[in-house]
């Protein structure tokens, strides 16, 4: 395991770092980097060259489509342009429009205020060491995994997400990208519509757009690095395994990938109706459907005094006039009435938006049940503990003074809580889809759950009970990166170290094998225990794979079904609810 740090994830750091400020800080800036002439490759674009670190060639920052930007908001996205010359990929490209988080914020942005850029699209390459003379050809390229970070898809980017341990000691090709959140990335409304004749362009959808750009660039491009286009897996986490399902989902992006992995995603999706919607009252949560976010933005411009007249005004307006209107706000305007909550910066959006061509209009999982997606190979998995990396930075459960988590103050709701909101999204993002795909596309569906709890206590507060298996918290265990800076005591015991690196490595092995292969099998040198394709066929059989150390049981297949109607039938004769208006507000 390499002893390079890992930067936190969006979704976990931003639950962490309250926590992080217990260890003195967190991981200590990379040291600069500098071209090595051993990386130069031609792309479609033009030649380009990076660096070399961790046993990897690097190439970052690269862009895979025109900036966004001007008449080209809201618009699919376009081929990137050529350039002359030779292009350094040393940096990253700068992170998409969102509001900073609680670490990580560029230098004199307050947490809460808008950051990034529109001119955001662009990708980043991690790639086995090799001369330009010896890229592999043929049948000897390696497998290429593309991932979609997570973030509510509206906040977070590529950079935490280091490679070079996957690129460097397990020979694939890791690509990782930016796209377009929250209001830039799905934005329907009836006067963008106006005069466009392109479906894309019409389609509201345009993070996932970007995403399907880059699989594009990937077809087109990967192979320079010695990537097979033939054997393309992607992956993501949180909302960017929800995006994993929406692809599947997407004729668009048909033959662009061949194997799909989801990391505690959902097959949700947003009717294009609820994404117009202009409700008679005000959401107190603040706008988040676009002609609400027009209302708002009328108001803030003091174009309007409340929120009737604005709606009056707005009636008043032509299509085109409304369309000039939006894209002439800067993106910061455009970010005004929003408000950053939540982890990190996150705020309610429509997102997935179910427009007939990008994504079908009917209900996610109908797509699955009847067998109208996208047919490869896929993993789906969630964490045994989803819920409680946001009920222990939420809840009324927890005590905490200037937002540090210091105990637990109802252990048994809180626990209750865990429990049943966990279990939930297992169905939702596990078992129903694996169900509804093993019945169309056979055994080639797998399906895992990821158990590791052995974090050490923190003053009063016990993380391995109250963190445990939490959101997020397998990233660093699938990067192959478990050395976290300051922060790796928080999360590694030091003497339990050795065994969260075992774990880490058959995960790494299993992952990669499923992108050579499609099959996780027995990982990729055929050592580990047999990953079992879902069959609910006999019990014997086994539905999903367990992740866990070995001292609470290793790597196990297990047949622990869950539906929803279990889920409720299980509550309502559940005996650790105190009365009735605890088991309601459940419920609810």
């Amino acid at each position: 395991m390499t002893a390079t740090h890992l930067r936190l994830p969006t979704a976990l750091a931003a639950g962490l770092v309250v926590l992080n400020a217990l260890a003195c800080g967190g991981p200590e800036p990379e040291p600069p980097v500098v071209v090595d002439e051993t990386s130069r490759r031609t792309l479609a674009q033009g030649e380009i060259v990076g660096f070399t670190g961790g046993g990897a060639q690097v190439w970052l920052g690269i862009p895979f489509a025109r900036p966004p930007t001007g008449a080209l908001r809201w618009r699919a996205p376009r081929p990137p342009e050529p350039w002359t010359g030779t292009r350094e990929a040393l940096a990253f490209g700068e992170s998409c429009m969102q509001f900073a988080g609680p670490i990580g914020a560029p230098e004199g942005v307050e947490p809460g205020q808008p950051t990034g850029s529109e001119d955001c699209l662009t990708l980043n390459v991690f790639a086995p060491k090799v001369g330009p003379d010896a890229v592999p050809r043929g049948p000897d390229r390696w497998p290429v995994l593309l991932w979609i970070h997570g973030g509510g898809n509206t906040i977070g980017d590529a950079r935490p997400f280091d490679g070079k341990v996957l690129a460097g000691e397990h020979d694939v090709v890791l690509v990782t990208v930016h796209y377009r959140l929250g209001a830039f990335g799905w934005f329907a409304h009836e006067a963008l519509r106006a005069g466009e004749t392109s479906p894309e362009d019409l389609s509201g959808n345009y993070g996932t757009l970007d995403q399907i750009r880059a699989l594009e660039w990937v077809r087109d491009n990967i192979a320079a690095f010695g990537g097979d286009p033939e054997r393309v897996t992607i992956f993501g986490e949180s909302a960017g395994g929800s995006d994993v399902f929406a692809l599947l989902q997407s004729p668009r992006a048909a033959g662009l990938f061949h194997r799909a992995i989801s990391q505690s995603g959902s097959t949700r999706g947003t009717a294009m109706a609820e994404a117009e919607e202009l409700r008679e009252e005000p959401d107190e949560r603040g706008p988040h459907t676009s002609n609400e976010l027009l209302v708002a933005l009328r108001i803030a411009d003091d174009r309007a005094p409340d929120r009737d007249s604005a709606r009056a005004q707005i009636a008043e307006l032509s299509g085109a006039e409304i369309s000039a209107y939006l894209r002439g706000k800067t993106a910061a305007e455009i970010m005004g009435p929003l408000a950053g909550s939540g982890l990190g910066g996150m705020y309610r959006w429509p997102e997935n938006l179910r427009d007939g061509f990008v994504l079908p209009s009917r209900e996610p999982m109908e797509s699955y049940e009847q067998g109208e997606y996208n047919r490869v190979p896929v993993i789906v998995g969630s964490n045994r503990d989803e819920a409680k990396l946001f009920l222990l930075f939420g809840s009324d459960y927890v005590r905490r003074v200037f937002g540090i988590p210091l105990w637990v103050s109802n252990p048994r709701m809180y626990l209750l809580a865990a429990d049943y909101q966990s279990q939930l999204w297992k169905v939702r993002g596990v078992d129903a889809p694996a169900r509804a795909m093993r019945a169309a596309q056979g055994p080639t569906v797998y399906a895992y759950r990821f158990d590791w709890d052995e974090e050490p206590k923190v003053l009063f507060l016990d993380l391995g009970r109250y963190l445990g298996a939490a959101h997020a918290i397998e990233l660093p265990f699938v990067f192959g990166r478990l050395d976290l800076g300051r922060a790796t005591r928080l999360l590694f015991d030091e003497d339990r170290m050795p065994a969260a690196e075992a774990l880490s490595a058959s995960m790494v092995s299993y992952w990669t094998r499923f992108a050579a292969t499609g099959d996780p099998g027995r990982g990729r040198d055929g050592s580990l225990p047999p990953w079992l394709a879902w069959d609910e066929s006999t019990a014997e059989s086994g539905r999903f794979m367990v992740f866990d150390t070995e001292a609470d049981g290793g790597l196990r297949m297990s047949s622990e079904a869950v539906t929803r109607a279990g889920v409720l039938a299980r509550l309502a004769a559940d005996d650790d609810f105190a009365d009735e208006q605890e088991r309601c507000a459940f419920y609810r």
